[in-house]
């Protein structure tokens, strides 16, 4: 693990090194100091987001593997935002895309119901279930008897 988080460092480096030298100084600096601070607003707001992925959790937009999706995206993607390098900074802004499009998007689907009586209530039909419970009477004098 050590091993994949140095060479996505190198790697990092070395694509910010050759961004840099196309797009100048004095705009690289500001390319780092502009995505450090949007990286730092989005974690101060941090909290809002995961509050607002529990509420969709608890209306049933969300199930809760979207809500861990969507907090995870949005909590990696803004430290990525932090950490200065042009690599970082794509991948970073990619995952809290994906957390916007979670939040946005991914709540347009039909909702599951998970109880009979509940979607019963939604559809407006009679919610009264009887139970019944068919017994079958074997009658034996139809039956062929070959023991004979």
């Amino acid at each position: 693990m050590m091993l994949l988080i140095l060479i996505f460092l190198m790697a990092d480096f070395f694509v910010s090194l050759k961004v840099g030298i196309e797009i100048g100084y004095l705009n690289s600096v500001l390319w780092i100091i502009g995505s450090a601070i949007l990286g730092g607003v989005l974690l101060r707001l941090s909290p809002y987001a995961l509050m607002s992925s529990f509420q969709s959790f608890s209306f049933g937009e969300f199930d809760i593997q979207d809500v861990q999706n969507a907090a995870m995206a949005y909590l990696f993607g803004a430290i990525l935002l932090i950490i200065p390098g042009v690599l970082s900074d794509a991948i970073g802004l990619g995952l809290v895309l994906f957390s916007l499009y979670l939040h946005l998007f991914a709540k347009i689907r039909p909702r599951k119901y998970n109880n009979f009586q509940h979607f019963n209530q939604k559809q407006g039909e009679n919610n009264e279930i009887i139970d019944v419970e068919v017994i079958d009477k074997c009658d034996n004098s139809n039956t062929i008897d070959n023991s004979k």
